[in-house]
């Protein structure tokens, strides 16, 4: 059958632009070696979410009494039971990508799939045989794999990856992670609150790195507090996984130390899955280990397309179907506007939550903005000592000419559900003084972005 587009990847770069395809009358397939809904929904977002949900509600019943419950008995974390919940989570996220599929009427090819010419995709079933598919356009979406340090060698066992992190045959008594973005500080989180004896290493001075100085700082104190060992400005040098339990040999400004740990998760993150699709064949360019593509995702051979982790960019999940939706749209024929990458937003769902877009504050005075800066902590929110969660902050850096609204940096529970105000905000070319002026439903934590507009103009009233 002769196909409008060939999605490669059913990840929410490869399935969100098969439908969006589908929508503007494509006559669409997807090719996908494993489960529908790619790494995303299977082992990462979702997955990873409904584990810290889990963490969360454990946390809440140990400080029941905070909140004036009480109850007999003792609250007891059933790793097993977190990780079945966690599984069941995916495998139906994954069954509705099945049925948006069916709905659309797309078809789904099985199978590994590698460019046999700028119009066929070339695809290996299980069973060792081959099926040609053809389209007028191929569009790659094959995602990104945990990523290895040679001097971590991931076993599978006492070295692991994301995707065993998630599956795990039993809690372990401690862990050392290594890495301390996203990934990392979510699954040190996650062990720490069921119980486990966790390490955190990070080689930059900050946790969170990408972040704000600030947030990183205030992170990192959060998780101390709560018990896990952060050590910043460190880094792996080897391990010695011969004995019972993993021994890494970590150097820090004071010099070497030894740490055990049942396991050690290497979080340092991910590799592109670019090999052995065809791109050399073909002739697709790779730059830096990354596809090249035009703002439009064009790569180097006509008709052939990529998006998402494969591409330079934030290796994000919503900046993936972003990519894809642009990309099919361009295809169609219609009129588009190409992504704008500084107004992307990023979120840690650790306790407490990080999220945040455009510029850190270091970013903005490096470009030469001169800054009006805004800070609102929610120690001092209502609704934020109501609900017994007062850590963190809003911060808002505008630029003091314009009023621009150049950065969001947001630490606090629940803030991953806040951030899409500001990158509406930052994407209308909203002012300082508009966010004043938009008057906030009280009490609420969203309150605190009005509070810190505020506080940038010095108008702020409640602190």
């Amino acid at each position: 059958m002769q196909y409008d587009l060939v999605v490669l990847g059913s990840g929410p770069g490869g399935y969100v632009g098969a439908i969006r395809a589908s929508q503007l009358g494509m006559k669409v397939a997807v090719v996908e070696r494993a489960e529908l809904g790619g790494i995303c929904l299977n082992w990462g977002c979702i997955p990873t979410k409904s584990l810290l949900k889990s963490a969360s509600v454990f946390e809440y019943l140990q400080h029941a009494e905070d909140y004036g419950i009480k109850f007999e008995g003792e609250a007891k974390a059933d790793f097993d039971a977190m990780v079945k919940r966690s599984r069941g989570v995916a495998d139906g996220m994954s069954k509705g990508i099945q049925f948006l599929f069916k709905k659309n009427k797309i078809d789904v090819i099985n199978g590994f799939g590698k460019l046999k010419d700028s119009k066929t995709l070339e695809v290996t079933k299980d069973d060792g045989s081959k099926q040609d598919v053809n389209a007028k356009n191929i569009l790659l979406a094959t995602g990104a794999r945990s990523r290895e340090l040679p001097n971590l060698p991931q076993d599978g066992e006492k070295i692991i990856g994301y995707r065993k992190a998630l599956t795990l045959d039993k809690k372990p008594e401690s862990m050392i992670v290594v890495g301390s973005g996203a990934i990392g500080s979510e699954f040190a989180y996650f062990y720490n609150s069921i119980g486990v004896k966790v390490t955190l290493v990070e080689y930059l001075p900050n946790i969170v790195p990408l972040e704000d100085e600030e947030v990183s700082k205030q992170l990192g104190r959060s998780f101390k507090k709560s018990g896990i060992n952060v050590m910043v400005s460190s880094e792996v040098l080897s391990v010695d996984t011969s004995g019972a339990k993993v021994k890494a040999t970590i150097k820090t400004k004071k010099g070497e130390e030894v740490h055990e740990a049942d396991v050690v998760l290497s979080a340092v993150g991910i590799s592109p899955n670019i090999e052995g699709i065809g791109l050399e064949e073909v002739g697709v360019e790779v730059e830096k280990g990354k596809v090249k593509v035009d703002a439009f995702y064009q790569t180097s051979v006509a008709g052939v397309y990529a998006i998402g982790d494969i591409v330079p960019g934030q290796a994000l999940a919503h900046v993936a179907s972003a990519e894809a939706i642009t990309c099919v749209e361009k295809i169609a024929g219609e009129k588009v506007q190409a992504i704008d990458y500084g107004n992307i937003p990023g979120c840690t769902y650790t306790t407490p939550e990080v999220a945040s877009v455009g510029m850190t504050e270091k970013a903005a005075k490096e470009a030469g903005h001169e800054l009006k800066v805004g800070k609102f902590p929610f120690s001092a929110s209502g609704k934020a000592s109501a609900a017994g969660h007062k850590d963190g902050f809003v911060k808002l850096i505008f630029d003091a000419k314009y009023g621009e609204l150049l950065g969001a940096h947001l630490i606090g529970a629940n803030v991953t559900e806040m951030i899409a105000e500001l990158v509406v905000a930052k994407k209308l070319e909203t002012t300082g003084h508009e966010l004043v002026k938009a008057i906030h439903p009280h009490p609420t934590m969203s309150e605190a972005i009005m509070e810190a507009a505020a506080a940038a103009y010095d108008e702020v009233i409640h602190i």
